[in-house]
């Protein structure tokens, strides 16, 4: 049977395995967040691109006419 040494040294492990896991998960979280913010910033700086190319053609066309 184990001794009291080796069960505190064995739940010691335990704790910082389940510790690591849940850094790991908030890491991923964190990540996956930073992701999609960066996507949603480049889709808007294209759409914001595409409205200024709209509103640039628009000028020449009424210039043009």
């Amino acid at each position: 049977m184990a001794d009291n040494s080796q069960k505190m040294s064995y739940n010691a492990g335990e704790a910082k395995g389940q510790t690591q896991e849940k850094v790991s998960n908030m890491m991923d979280k964190a990540s996956n967040a930073a992701e999609s913010a960066k996507e949603s910033a480049q889709e808007t700086g294209q759409q914001i691109m595409a409205k200024a190319e709209g509103a640039a053609d628009a000028v020449k066309d009424a210039v043009n006419k």
